[in-house]
Formats: structure tokens, sequence, C-alpha cells
């Protein structure tokens, strides 16, 4: 397995040990509404941009698709301990969980 699943309700505990939340949105998805803390990089441009995800990273879409996509991809490149949010966004939404709207995280 190139990656761990997270749960919404375990997303909280990767937050506060310090995990790099990285939603692989595209930006004007990531304005209208993303998880506290989460900085865009968006898988339509990840090649290249591979050393800016740490290790250990949760990885953040809509649904859970193309976070799995970039996890993939990024353990292919030799990174570890990958995270991916079950669900993105929505089931986040789902647990009544607030997203930051704007391109601040």
């Amino acid at each position: 397995m190139t990656h761990t699943d997270l749960f919404p309700n375990e997303l909280d505990i990767h937050r506060r040990a310090g995990a790099a939340l990285i939603d692989v949105r595209e930006p004007d998805e990531y304005i209208r509404g993303h998880v506290p803390g989460a900085v865009n990089l968006p898988l339509s441009g990840f090649q290249g941009r591979e050393a800016e995800v740490p290790d250990g990273a949760v990885l953040i879409c809509a649904s859970g698709t193309r976070s799995s996509q970039a996890a993939a991809y990024l353990a292919l490149q030799g990174h570890q301990n990958l995270k991916n949010l079950t669900g993105g966004t929505f089931g986040w939404t789902r647990e009544g969980r607030d997203l930051v709207t704007g391109d601040q995280p």
C-alpha cells in the first residue's frame, strides 16, 4: 500500500501532531472551501513540485480520489508515511466540520 487512509474524525490527531495538509484540488475549488490549515498544491501541477510535500503529509481533495492518486504518485517518488483523507472535503463537512474559504489556509 502506498498510503494510509484517514477518516475525517482521525484528521485532528494528525493536525495536532503537525502533519502538513496538502489540498490537491484546483485553485478555484480550494478557494471555495478547504480544511483549515491545508495548503493548495494542485494535482495537475505536481510534476516538478514533489519536494514541496513532506513525508507524513495528509493529502486532501473533494472525495478522496485525487488525493489517493497524488499519494500513489508521491510514493513512487520515494515519499513515505503519506495519508489520504477518505471522503475528502465532502466527508469533512458531512461530519459537521467547517471549511475555510479564500486563498489563505
